[in-house]
């Protein structure tokens, strides 16, 4: 009867965890896993099509409004360009904000949080998706505080809760796109 039990049991299991509504979040977790266990990139994708990595600027650091500092770089490009995911990873949040306006976050390789801000529209991905680096999960623009500004996308990597300089990876990049 024990025996019995216990092979219903592990049906039941093998059952739900097979099924269409378990198998996306199985997948899920097992991205997460494979990102958690990876270190991150060396080197990311400049993440505006067709801009070349010697026409960045590194604006890291730089001051902002109410005493804050830039933490991320501006690229530059007219509005509409495609805006593509610098690595792969999954898609956590698709949304608005005060200062990024239209916004995308990409969890990344070794858990790093990708932030890509001031999109003038978002591309198919929806938070859950999972993205591969040149996916295209936006489109430059001027929403949030840089509403008045020259187009451009912010880009910023976050890790353990800490900014780092993304350009600092993108420099020895040639071009995005694909």
């Amino acid at each position: 009867m024990k025996r019995v039990a216990v092979a219903m049991v592990a049906a039941v299991i093998v059952t739900a965890a097979t099924s269409r509504y378990a198998r996306p979040w199985i997948d899920r977790a097992m991205l997460v896993y494979g990102l958690a266990t990876e270190a991150p990139p060396a080197h990311v994708l400049v993440p505006v099509k067709d801009v070349a990595a010697r026409r960045l600027a590194n604006s890291w650091g730089n001051p902002r409004s109410g005493g804050r500092r830039h933490e991320g770089i501006d690229i530059f490009a007219a509005t509409g360009t495609p805006v593509l995911s610098a690595t792969r990873g999954l898609v956590t949040s698709v949304g608005t904000n005060t200062l990024g306006g239209q916004v995308v976050w990409v969890l990344g390789p070794g858990l790093e949080w990708h932030y890509y801000a001031h999109l003038d529209r978002y591309g198919e991905f929806r938070p859950g998706d999972v993205v591969h680096a040149g996916d295209v999960i936006g489109y430059v623009g001027t929403t949030g505080n840089a509403r008045g500004a020259p187009p451009h996308l912010h880009y910023g990597i976050y890790r353990r809760g800490h900014a780092e300089n993304p350009y600092l990876r993108l420099g020895s990049m040639t071009r995005a796109g694909v």
